[in-house]
């Protein structure tokens, strides 16, 4: 049905440059270091000598960072004002990819990873809940430019790592300067009021599957993102920066998609069909010929999972919930790239589409799982609290 006839559908807000500006950049910076490291990989192995198994260790503790980063913004956000909090958030990502950057040792590059998490968990745990609570559209649209982040990312890394590492992480840091800028330019959004939930038969599991589903949709983005380049340059496929660039570009698509006519769906239905659909393509990736093509379909088959499954927990479980939704997703990222290392090591490149094909099973489990829970039923008359 469409969002104007869900239960509390958010008010319709005017979508302007100042209400967007600041929020696009940040979540352009955001997508440009989330997708940086895997890429990146061959390169810390140059510079650090470290192998195959350990050098996706600086992907995972990224994301760890990014994990510890939503529950501390909670906190923060009771104590400070959104737009303190995010400028911190930024400061902290610039001195983390700074570290990154120029450190001289494996350990003070991972040291510089965590810190930089922790900048990019802040500022999208505290924009992400800024933006939801504004509306569907411009939390989409702000999420769809972290797409474009994501597809600039590998071909900043193919044009500048080859002279020096540190200079795309450089392009980071200028980054969040520019983000800083607009920040104080134009702000950033007001928090709106949450309007009223409907009340969820067993809150407490249908949070455990959400909290599941999630960290199963971001284990496979980071293990996609960090992995399928390695994949293909390991099978013998040239061009695989571009393809990897194919892979973001695809799940902005995907977005983009969704926003635009994703409410003519059903969340569930979105969300499974979606999830099918990257099992699917995990699973036809094994095929060196198809493998390219594959990847690109993986992306546009991710797009609408995030932000459908998101809007679709609005619909039986309060909003406040999702920064936990987020630090279960993290979670997800930090231990997919340490397994597909692993995997890669020991079995070689035909174990990424394999791990992820299973993986991608999974979700579609949790997803059906899931819907058969939260069908809609008649609201009660007082609240429950997981």
């Amino acid at each position: 049905m469409p969002e104007s006839a869900l239960p509390g559908a958010a008010k319709s807000v005017r979508l302007s440059l100042p209400l967007l500006g600041a929020g696009a950049a940040a979540f352009f910076t955001l997508g440009v270091i989330q997708a940086m490291y895997g890429p990146a990989f061959a390169f810390f192995q140059t510079r650090f000598d470290v192998g195959t198994a350990a050098v996706g260790w600086i992907a995972s503790v990224h994301f760890l960072g990014s994990a510890l980063a939503p529950p501390l913004t909670g906190v923060a956000l009771t104590r400070f004002s959104l737009r303190r909090v995010v400028v911190f958030g930024l400061l902290i990502l610039a001195a983390g990819v700074g570290l990154v950057a120029f450190a001289p040792l494996w350990n003070l590059a991972l040291a510089g990873a965590l810190v930089g998490g922790l900048g990019l968990g802040t500022v999208s745990a505290a924009l992400n809940a800024a933006y939801a609570s504004v509306g569907t559209r411009a939390v989409n649209l702000v999420n769809a430019v972290f797409g474009l982040g994501s597809i600039a990312a590998p071909l900043v890394v193919a044009g500048l790592a080859p002279r020096s590492l540190a200079l795309p992480f450089l392009v980071v840091a200028a980054l969040s300067a520019l983000t800083l800028g607009l920040v104080r330019l134009w702000g950033v959004p007001a928090m709106q009021a949450a309007p009223a939930q409907a009340v969820a038969a067993r809150p407490g599991v249908q949070f455990g599957l959400f909290a599941a589903l999630i960290a199963a949709y971001v284990g496979l983005e980071a293990g996609f993102g960090a992995w399928l380049a390695r994949h293909l340059d390991g099978v013998g496929l040239a061009n695989s920066a571009f393809i990897l660039s194919g892979f973001w570009a695809g799940l902005t698509l995907g977005r983009v998609i969704t926003g635009a006519v994703g409410a003519r769906v059903s969340p569930p239905r979105l969300v499974l069909v979606s999830a099918v659909l990257v099992a699917v393509c995990a699973l036809a990736a094994s095929l060196t010929p198809l493998a390219p093509f594959a990847y690109l379909l993986a992306g546009l088959a991710l797009g609408p999972i995030f932000g459908t499954t998101l809007a679709w927990m609005t619909h039986t479980l309060p909003a406040r919930l999702i920064p936990f939704l987020l630090v279960a997703g993290s979670a997800g990222g930090i231990l997919m790239p340490i397994l597909l290392g692993v995997l890669y090591s020991r079995s070689g490149p035909a174990a990424v589409p394999a791990a992820l094909a299973v993986l991608g099973a999974v979700l579609v489990a949790l997803v059906a799982a899931t819907a058969r829970l939260t069908r809609l039923r008649p609201p009660a008359v007082d609240g429950s609290k997981i």
